[in-house]
């Protein structure tokens, strides 16, 4: 299984991105798992939920399941969060796997960039960051600029990068 990330600023368009990049690589006949890290602090469960209540009340892990879906919630209880590859053994294997978030972690990443907000480039310290999807010209990247807007290139910058052939 590839791994390949979205990494970047909060608000610069990972998400609408990353939705994007599924569709486009799955009409192409890839199958993709996506995973998302959320900011420090943020939680995917919620208090009022029977997983929240089951979890509150030491559960290591809770498994929410219905006809539709099913989800593990694995509690670390103060330890720090897994990596992306110790993860991956959990997950079905597919052609990709697409990761938003863990810019810290090995994986190759295109980071997503708005000039306009006014944050600093990544990729200048990060050589994992193999691209940059932008939504206006920049000068000085020493790696390709992607138009971010441009969903199909991205998205063949991506099957290029990981070697990739629909099954």
């Amino acid at each position: 299984m590839r791994t390949f990330g979205l990494a970047g600023w909060e608000g610069s368009g990972k998400t609408t991105l990353m939705v994007k990049l599924v569709k486009e690589l799955t009409d192409r006949g890839f199958t993709v798992s996506s995973m998302n890290y959320v900011a420090p602090g943020r939680d995917i469960d919620r208090p009022g939920k029977d997983s929240y209540r089951h979890r509150a009340a030491g559960a290591a892990e809770v498994v929410v399941t219905s006809t539709n879906r099913w989800a593990l919630l694995h509690e670390l209880r103060g330890a720090p969060g897994p990596a992306v590859e110790d993860l991956e053994p959990h997950l079905t294997p597919v052609d990709l796997l697409l990761v938003e978030g863990a810019r810290r972690d090995g994986h190759p990443k295109v980071e997503v960039h708005r000039p306009s907000a006014g944050r600093p480039l990544l990729c200048g310290d990060d050589p994992r960051i193999v691209a940059v999807a932008s939504d206006a010209p920049l000068s000085g990247v020493d790696v390709p600029v992607l138009d971010l807007d441009d969903t199909a290139a991205v998205a063949d910058f991506i099957v290029g990068y990981c070697d990739l052939e629909a099954g």
